[in-house]
């Protein structure tokens, strides 16, 4: 256990967030994403919903500001339905931790699965909501979230 890290976050997936740079893409992805067959980068989280997981990730991750769509869900096929609140759950965690960031962009299945072969991770949670892939575009840490010496 560590001070301050919220113990929801495992080693390997401490360690993916610390190797991304600022553009590299991660996707917390729900139990039923095809995550193997979009991307070899694949860590597990099973158990945890995506909300909770985002409430640990984002005190650690800048979420880019400098382009249009930082945060991007998969929109419902035509003749499907999305919860509402599904994206109401994932919108409250980010206005909390990174207030002003761009609104969600809903994307067609398959470009999220080919944005997803491009992402640096993707994470598979517990989440069974439908439609409850998350994508977030990481931004530049600023230099007052860096220690001080």
């Amino acid at each position: 256990m560590l001070i301050g890290i919220s113990p929801l976050l495992g080693p390997e997936l401490l360690a993916v967030l610390c190797r991304m740079g600022h553009g590299d893409e991660i996707v917390l992805a729900d139990a039923h994403f095809p995550a193997e067959s979009v991307n070899a980068r694949v860590l597990r989280a099973d158990g945890l919903r995506i909300a909770e997981l985002l409430d640990a990730v984002l005190p650690l991750f800048a979420i880019d500001s400098y382009v249009p769509d930082p945060v991007v869900m998969m929109a419902p096929v035509q003749g499907d339905a999305l919860d509402p609140t599904v994206h109401q759950r994932y919108r409250e965690v980010v206005d909390r931790r990174h207030p002003g960031t761009a609104a969600t962009t809903f994307v067609p299945r398959f470009d999220f699965y080919e944005r997803t072969r491009k992402a640096f991770a993707v994470v598979v949670t517990g989440e069974t909501a439908k439609y409850g892939n998350l994508l977030l575009k990481k931004g530049v840490t600023p230099l007052s979230a860096a220690p001080q010496r």
